[in-house]
């Protein structure tokens, strides 16, 4: 239905068929957002914020190249029954230990250690670069923060966020999911697999990127983040996971509920509502009741409801993956949240190369809607840190 009347809509303004071959570069509508044709017929509603900056700033000083320098080294040896080997090396040798597998902390009987040390890994990584990480300023015009939703929100659970930073003077970049909010909702379940929806942040991500990009992700839309940086490690300056969970490879659960048949997961869809106010926020009272329709969670049909939970599979997103990554991340937990447990962002947090990991006891989930303001603080002190001197890493007591 909503595919339809995008289709009129952009037939009457544009005065071209639906089916028309290539994508649209984009439409402005008359509410500030922009309607973004990712691929034919498929079409994300984006919040795209400019702030008015003068036409020839006058030109900041040149840093030095060594401010913020860090030299990101670091071994990863996978071995084949799993466990995992991670060996900061380097300049980070002193602010971490090697991060073992669970199994390989446990104790061993006798002779088994010896044993162990000699086989052969599955597969050695090794991370070698040199990153500078700088203080990101709203004045700045190389600065886009990009801001990804999870599964049945929408761009306007960072009301406040977008706000914040739009006031401060900051280029902020917020899209629907397909299927979410004002976007195009394609009647297949293969458009709500997490590949399509990855290629569609891609999408976003490379119309409006500039040379430092911040990634900030609720839930599963931290996943897309992990992926954007992943894949364009120089363009992403930092990250910013909110209650995303641990690095483990996506797969759905077959006992998932969302594998019901639609026509009874649409008849649950006013208890699945009522069960994620329950969950997603540490009180329930009327605040946070319009918060949750303000918010637009679950406000999806059960059909791309069901399409985007089962679509969640990503082997290729596991703890070598994320350990992978040398950007540096933020990770914000509210404490009550019931979908994702607190060892899950900590694990997260053991995992990265430079991860900081702040804890909010009053949220929950949705924790950007419950505690904008402290949300907000913790996010702007981040976006503004930089290393104080060019050794400068991650330190152990954040976490």
């Amino acid at each position: 239905m909503l595919t339809s009347l995008t289709d009129g809509f952009l037939c009457c303004l544009l005065g071209k068929t639906p089916n028309a071959v290539g994508p649209l570069d984009s439409l402005e509508s008359s509410d500030g957002f922009t309607f973004l044709e990712v691929k034919p017929g498929r079409i994300l509603r984006v919040r795209h914020s400019v702030p008015e900056r003068p036409v020839s700033p006058a030109s900041p000083p040149a840093p030095s190249p060594e401010r913020g320098a860090v030299r990101c080294q670091r071994r990863i040896t996978l071995y084949r029954n799993g466990q995992l080997l991670i060996e900061n090396l380097g300049e980070a040798e002193s602010a971490r230990c090697p991060v073992p597998d669970a199994e390989a902390a446990a104790p061993e009987p006798a002779g088994t250690a010896a044993k162990r040390r000699k086989r052969k890994p599955k597969r050695v990584v090794t991370v070698d670069c040199k990153k500078r990480i700088t203080s990101c300023k709203g004045t700045h015009g190389d600065v886009v923060l990009f801001f990804i939703h999870g599964v049945g929100g929408s761009l306007d659970i960072w009301k406040e966020q977008l706000e914040f930073f739009s006031k401060l003077g900051y280029e902020v970049v917020a899209p629907d999911l397909a299927g979410h909010g004002c976007s195009s909702a394609p009647p297949v379940a293969a458009a709500y697999t997490f590949y399509a929806l990855a290629e569609d942040m891609r999408a976003v991500f490379k119309r409006y990127a500039k040379k430092r990009n911040i990634l900030i992700g609720h839930s599963y839309g931290v996943s897309f983040c992990t992926f954007l940086a992943h894949e364009y490690p120089e363009l992403v300056h930092k990250v910013i996971m909110i209650n995303g969970g641990g690095p483990t490879a996506l797969e759905p659960s077959l006992c998932s509920i969302f594998n019901l048949p639609p026509c009874v997961l649409h008849c649950l869809s006013p208890c699945l509502a009522w069960s994620f106010l329950k969950a997603g926020f540490a009180r329930q009272g009327a605040k946070e009741k319009q918060l949750l329709k303000e918010g637009n969670a679950f406000n999806v049909s059960s059909f791309v409801l069901r399409a985007t939970m089962s679509g969640q599979y990503w082997p290729e997103g596991d703890e070598l993956y994320h350990a992978e990554l040398a950007v540096p991340v933020l990770l914000v937990h509210g404490m009550h949240d019931k979908f994702v447990p607190i060892e899950e962002d900590q694990r997260m947090a053991e995992i990265l190369l430079i991860a900081f990991l702040k804890v909010i006891d009053e949220g929950s989930h949705m924790v950007m809607l419950e505690c904008p303001d402290t949300v907000n603080t913790l996010l702007h002190e981040f976006v503004l840190w930089e290393p104080d001197t060019p050794a400068a890493r991650g330190d152990g007591d954040t976490k």
